[in-house]
C-alpha cells in the first residue's frame, strides 16, 4: 500500500481515475479529483499530471463543494463563475438530449 502525503507526485498514486468538471476550461486548465483507496481525496493541476497533489478528507471536500455551491467562493474568479457554469450546463444538455 503507497503511503500518500501532501505534495507527493500524481505518479506516485499508482493507478488511479482521475476525474474532471463538466465545467472545466476547455484549454486544459482543470483542477482534477480521484478517490483513493484510503478514502482521502487527491486533487492535482491538469497542466501538470504528474506533478503534486493535495489529499483531503471526504469530509474537507463536502465542506468545499457545499461553499462552491453557495458561491462562497465567486469572487476568486472576477464573476466568470456563473457564465462557465450555465453556458457548460446548457452544452451538456444539448448533448444529453439530442435532436
Amino acid at each position: 500500500m503507497v503511503i500518500t502525503y501532501n505534495g507527493m507526485l500524481a505518479t506516485e498514486l499508482g493507478e488511479v481515475r482521475w476525474q474532471k468538471s463538466w465545467h472545466s476550461n476547455p484549454n486544459g486548465e482543470c483542477v482534477e479529483l480521484a478517490a483513493l483507496p484510503t478514502g482521502e481525496i487527491a486533487m492535482r493541476n491538469s497542466r501538470f499530471p504528474a506533478g503534486p497533489v493535495l489529499l483531503y478528507t471526504q469530509a474537507e471536500i463536502t465542506a468545499f463543494l457545499a461553499g462552491a455551491k453557495d458561491g462562497e467562493f465567486d469572487h476568486l474568479t472576477g464573476g466568470l463563475t456563473i457564465l462557465l457554469a450555465s453556458n457548460s450546463v446548457a452544452s451538456r444538455q444539448s448533448v444529453t438530449r439530442g435532436p
